[in-house]
């Protein structure tokens, strides 16, 4: 029998370096997940791609288990890696920053 799903979570976290701290620990605490165990994991799975920001869906069980999927990271982090920058316009109809 398949177990029941009680709640859906999904989070942008950077990878690799998960921490209980928010806004991992305030969206599963409540939850009754194991924070530390959640983040040992997903930094475990996420290591090769460290420094880069990946959308994670974990899916909460009845009995506070736990499954995970990594989700590729956001177009705004793609777009801001292949363009070499930082950070993006602070004012972006007047100050561009790429092209």
């Amino acid at each position: 029998m398949a177990k029941e799903v009680t709640a859906i979570v999904k989070l942008q976290l950077p990878a690799g370096s998960a921490t209980p701290g928010p806004p991992v620990g305030v969206a599963l605490g409540p939850r009754n997940v194991n924070v530390g165990d959640f983040c040992r994991q997903f930094n475990e799975q996420t290591k090769e791609l460290q420094g880069m920001i990946v959308g994670v869906e974990i899916s909460i069980y009845g009995d506070r288990s736990f499954t995970f999927a990594v989700k590729s990271s956001p177009a705004s982090v793609l777009l801001k890696k292949a363009a070499n920058l930082a950070k993006g316009s602070a004012v972006p109809n007047r100050d561009k920053v790429g092209k």
